[in-house]
């Protein structure tokens, strides 16, 4: 294993998975990177809206690497990827980046994006 690449949307089921990927990368002794997928819409025809403020993007990634270095994690990085597909953005950050781990969490409470988090899920599968 060489780097860790962490995916969190900041709801208990991507703490989780930052919990987790710190402590691999704890063992592990290897970096690890935290990121969050800002989505946008708009911007063909309209301007481009990102579903997050850059406040709330620094809040969530701010939060995210101070639990991971309080887990062990010692070298933590955090990195904003602005796109319009979740899971194509995440892999291809990976591979552009040399990831060889992937983790991530999502959830939504009232279930509603339920069949967007299944297709990311599947793409990044695959």
């Amino acid at each position: 294993m060489k780097k860790i690449l962490c995916a969190t949307d900041g709801t208990s089921h991507g703490e989780k998975a930052v919990a987790f990927a710190a402590r691999m990368a704890s063992l592990e002794k290897v970096p690890l990177s935290i990121c969050t997928v800002n989505v946008m819409s708009g911007g063909i025809r309209s301007p481009a809206a990102y579903a997050h403020s850059d406040r709330e993007i620094s809040k969530l990634l701010t939060d995210a690497v101070a639990m991971a270095q309080s887990l062990g994690a010692k070298e933590v990085a955090a990195i904003e990827l602005d796109a319009r597909e979740v899971a194509a953005s995440i892999v291809a950050y990976a591979n552009r980046e040399g990831f060889d781990h992937i983790v991530t969490g999502t959830g939504d409470p009232r279930g509603v994006k339920r069949l967007v988090h299944f297709s990311s899920v599947h793409a990044l599968r695959n």
